[in-house]
């Protein structure tokens, strides 16, 4: 039975897995509510044990933090931006499967999101995936970079965070921001095919082989994070 936790989230139990989409009618903008809905489903997901396809709708998987509140740089921005790559963190560190189904463009917040999955399937169709904070005359977030190193190739990783270049199609698989491509039509179906294999591993096994590889970069993340919120934090 599908339950939604806000209106901007859905969530889904079926057997093994867990379904988590974003929808807010519009580029699924990670808003203070968009994320504490998300957080809100992951700690569902794990009360339960089950593995996660996480997705987004039609076209857009999520275009990032919302520009509104950055635009805004009060108190919420500052809480976005930590909820935001603590969500990262947790998918990282999530102790079920975390597949991604991204059904389209995946930009900033939004890609850092996607490398921070098991495993990430898209769709064939021509989408920007990748950050676009340099292109928008933004200082790329230390937690970003290090959420991208642990993922992208080493080209990728440089023409990505310092050109913002996008990627998409296979290119996208190639650099690391996906898995794998399908046609949309398929986008849904093989992203459960592989959350049910992921979900029949052994749990034991499986977390623990996600800790010691992600351990390292996960606590650069964090600590990323931490010198990014000192630095947007407006001086008395």
């Amino acid at each position: 039975m599908e339950v939604a936790m806000s209106d901007l989230v859905s969530y889904e139990a079926d057997g093994l897995i867990a379904t988590i989409r974003m929808d807010d009618g519009r580029v699924n903008a990670l808003s203070v509510p968009m994320l504490t809905a998300l957080l809100d489903a992951f700690s569902s997901a794990e009360a339960a044990g089950l593995a996660v396809v996480l997705t987004g709708r039609e076209g857009i998987f999520s275009a990032g933090f919302d520009l509104k509140t950055i635009e805004a740089r009060g108190a919420e921005y500052l809480s976005m931006v930590r909820m935001g790559f603590e969500l990262s963190a947790r998918l990282l560190a999530f102790p079920r499967p975390v597949v991604i189904a991204c059904t389209g463009h995946a930009i900033a917040m939004g890609s850092f999101l996607l490398l921070s999955g098991d495993y990430r399937v898209g769709v064939s169709d021509p989408v920007r995936i990748g950050p676009n904070e340099v292109a928008n005359g933004m200082v790329m977030p230390l937690a970003a970079i290090e959420i991208c190193r642990q993922r992208l190739t080493p080209s990728a990783f440089s023409r990505a965070l310092i050109n913002a270049e996008p990627f998409s199609g296979e290119r996208a698989v190639q650099a690391g921001f996906l898995d794998r491509v399908v046609e949309r039509h398929e986008l849904v179906p093989a992203a459960y095919t592989e959350a049910q294999r992921l979900a029949e591993l052994d749990r034991v096994a499986h977390l623990a082989a996600k800790l010691r590889v992600r351990g390292e970069a996960i606590a650069a993340i964090q600590a990323g994070l931490e010198d990014d919120l000192a630095r947007l934090t407006p001086k008395r």
